[in-house]
């Protein structure tokens, strides 16, 4: 625990300042401040005594250098511990401090304003930096605080502890600094690159056995400051690196549903989706899809699971993992009699934005997530016939999957339940092919839905033989006016959504 007795206030943003260095001298606490923080303390009616006042040295050359001073830095660096430290402060008439409140130059925010080189410079702040650094340093003996938020904190520490602050507080402090003016830093580095430069401080948030395969070390990681989908694991042994994958793509697709929502993945590829008014309904569907693909998959589903579910699940054999957004008490008993079944529970309410990375021997390629939803007032009737609202419905889920099917990708939908899908392939007819005829029950009043245009009329017929009477696409191919042309000769309905989905 830290006596918290002289506290020395320099910032920038002034906010909630004065409030917070009143109560500071409610715990007689004295105050020690510099320039125009100074000034409006004691306009404040706050006793604090002025920088200057210790140094006898004045700010000069218009305030670049106010605190970098002997006295001041050795105030802040002395360990009152090391008796060494305390005689030679003491042989120079050095009082120590036990608080540094300083909040930097807003250099950052300062740089989207357009200011000129000259203007910029005067933004980068020197002595914040160097005190915040310093006390961080000497946590043990000084509290940082560099974040006005912090405030309530220190004050609530103060209280209950009679003017003091604890060690890992100070520890908190202390880290929080170091972060910031490594932050400040990058800031002032990239300006004067003039280059879009990330810097990312990923922290490990879940250590993994090893990575795709044994021979690959491998570790989930989060942005600092920015959470992932958070998640708790209430049963089964420890995630792997591609369970994580699956469990992207099945969370992230039974998140496109307002309705009682399953998916099925293996390798990152949907074996099947389902949506209905009961759950269990939902994940028969995704199910049949494709049983046996479906063995060792991970299992998606947006609602609370119910006993129905779980013994649904339970019955269609070996599954990896289960993530939903909570679990009946009969779910649970069902679930956890397999030992080694993951069962997570997610929250479903979280909105998440992060980028999507991928390396390349080129170097990393970064861009937005695709969550660019359907506006279903811009769908473009492309041909004659018109979709009935069965169909329509079925097109709208169909496009919903197919977004998460790597491309090419085709998907071919039936009462909102998926019959077959075509991902990874090399050409559309190829991918039509293998959705049309992974089917296992008639096409017959069924949709397909195609991630990107079609570039040839082949996929149109193809899907005509099997019984396919209404399409969903993006459009925008050179040979729209032919594969319409077709559609319409066949008495095929096309929508164009304008909006391709092309997944890697």
């Amino acid at each position: 625990m830290l006596k918290i007795r002289r506290a020395l206030v320099s910032v920038w943003d002034k906010k909630g300042m004065t409030d917070f260095v009143k109560k500071l001298v409610s715990f007689n606490i004295e105050i020690v401040s510099t320039g125009k923080t100074a000034s409006l303390l004691k306009k404040s009616g706050i006793p604090v005594k002025r920088v200057d006042s210790l140094t006898s040295f004045p700010e000069i050359l218009s305030g670049r250098l106010k605190t970098l001073h002997p006295k001041i830095f050795g105030a802040i660096l002395a360990n009152k511990k090391h008796p060494l430290h305390m005689e030679e402060i003491r042989s120079l008439g050095i009082q120590p401090l036990d608080m540094v409140v300083v909040n930097l130059y807003p250099f950052t925010q300062k740089a989207k304003e357009n200011l000129s080189w000259d203007e910029m410079i005067e933004y980068i702040d020197i002595g914040g930096p160097s005190m915040l650094r310093a006390a961080a340093k000497n946590f043990k003996n000084v509290a940082c605080v560099s974040l006005p938020h912090q405030y309530k904190i220190i004050l609530t520490e103060l209280d209950k502890n009679n003017g003091f602050v604890s060690q890992d507080t100070l520890k908190n402090l202390a880290q929080a600094a170091f972060y910031l003016t490594k932050e400040y830093d990058n800031a002032i580095y990239n300006y004067f690159r003039g280059k879009d430069i990330l810097t990312w401080n990923l922290e490990q948030l879940y250590p993994l056995r090893y990575g795709e395969n044994p021979h690959q070390k491998g570790s989930l990681y989060k942005v600092i400051n920015n959470e992932g989908l958070k998640f708790k694991q209430l049963h089964g042994k420890a995630l792997s690196y591609n369970n994580f994958l699956d469990l992207d793509t099945a969370i992230s697709t039974v998140k496109e549903f307002n309705d009682p929502a399953a998916a099925l993945i293996k390798h990152a590829s949907i074996c099947g989706v389902g949506i209905d008014k009961k759950l269990a309904s939902a994940y028969r569907k995704a199910y049949l899809c494709d049983m046996l693909s479906s063995f060792g998959g991970i299992v998606g589903l947006n609602r609370k699971v119910d006993k129905d579910t779980a013994v649904q699940i339970f019955k269609s054999g070996f599954k990896e993992c289960i993530a939903a957004p909570s679990y009946s008490k009969e779910a649970l008993k069902i679930f956890f009699s397999k030992k080694n079944l993951r069962v997570l529970e997610v929250n479903f309410n979280q909105k998440v934005e992060l980028k999507d990375i991928k390396s390349t021997l080129f170097g990393y390629l970064i861009q937005d997530k695709d969550l660019l939803n359907l506006d279903k007032t811009k769908l473009k009737v492309a041909t004659k016939k018109k979709p009935t609202p069965r169909e329509l419905k079925d097109l709208i889920f169909g496009w919903k999957i197919v977004k998460m099917v790597k491309s090419n990708a085709i998907v071919v939908v039936k009462n909102c339940s998926v019959l077959g899908i075509g991902g990874g392939q090399p050409s559309r007819i190829g991918a039509a092919k293998i959705a049309l005829s992974n089917a296992k029950s008639s096409l017959k009043l069924a949709v397909l839905a195609s991630d990107a245009f079609f570039p040839h009329e082949d996929s149109v017929k193809a899907a005509y033989k099997k019984g396919i009477r209404a399409i969903i696409q993006p459009g925008g191919s050179i040979k729209d006016k032919d594969v319409i042309k077709t559609c319409d000769k066949l008495g095929i309905s096309m929508i164009f959504t304008g909006i391709r989905h092309f997944r890697h």
